[in-house]
């Protein structure tokens, strides 16, 4: 028997292997230009599309929007009359918020003065030495203090006369009244000729306590209030004896 060899097959045919791609593999600069510049084939639509005009995107009047805006402008144009009553209220209420305005205005600038004397004050003690062996009422401390004691003087003199100018009289007896207890809790030093400043201090404001009771008579009660204040006041200085009399004569006036 002859040997047939048969030719054999295979079942299931095996591809070439491929080349492998790299992940996330990176396009160089000229293979997007490339891609970007080549021609799509519906360049020419996408062209055209793009070279349209742009329309225009102004609202269109409405039927009837000129008839309203002609009315809105002869409405504008019309000038608005006020009845009398009415200026009268609005006068009113400009003069009140005027008064308003002045009396924070004057409240505002007598704190900011006062606070200005407890600030001189707190100057004065702070440049006394305290870590000395002697005393520190002595010469040695008076120098250190005395431009404070000079600035706090300046303060009485000058804070005073600010608030007679404008004529605030209550304000005045305010900033007399605390710039006089300022003043008693001032130093006292052992030299009787550095405490001058401390007089020359009690004069100033007792010379504004007097222009004040001049110009101003306070009511009854309040006049009662404050000449209890002055007594006091007279207790650490004398020179407060004249604006003590002064309101007592005010107070027999008043009764009469």
């Amino acid at each position: 028997m002859d040997n047939v060899c048969f030719e054999r097959r295979a079942l299931v045919e095996i591809p070439e292997p491929q080349p492998k791609i790299a992940g996330r593999l990176r396009r160089s600069y000229m293979d997007v230009l490339s891609t970007r510049m080549s021609p799509l084939p519906n360049s020419a639509i996408s062209l055209s599309r793009r070279s349209r005009p742009l329309v225009s995107c102004s609202r269109r009047p409405w039927i009837g929007e000129s008839d309203s805006r002609g009315e809105e402008e002869e409405d504008v144009k019309s000038p608005t009359t006020i009845s009398s009553h009415q200026l009268v209220q609005l006068l009113s209420s400009l003069i009140l918020l005027k008064e308003k305005q002045k009396c924070t205005d004057d409240s505002s600038k007598l704190k900011l003065l006062l606070e200005d004397l407890l600030q001189k004050k707190a100057s004065v003690y702070r440049s006394i030495p305290y870590s000395r062996l002697g005393s520190n009422r002595d010469a040695h401390c008076y120098r250190k203090a005395y431009p404070h004691l000079l600035a706090f003087k300046r303060s009485c003199q000058e804070g005073g006369q600010t608030l007679v100018r404008t004529g605030d009289w209550e304000s005045v007896l305010e900033f007399v009244l605390a710039g006089w207890r300022c003043t008693s809790e001032l130093p006292q030093w052992d030299t009787t000729g550095h405490n001058v400043l401390r007089q020359h201090c009690y004069s100033a404001l007792a010379r504004h306590c007097s222009i004040a009771l001049r110009h101003h008579q306070p009511p009854a009660n309040k006049a009662r209030e404050i000449l209890r204040r002055l007594k006091t006041a007279r207790g650490h200085n004398h020179q407060m004896s004249s604006c003590v009399e002064e309101l007592k004569q005010l107070l027999k006036d008043l009764k009469h």
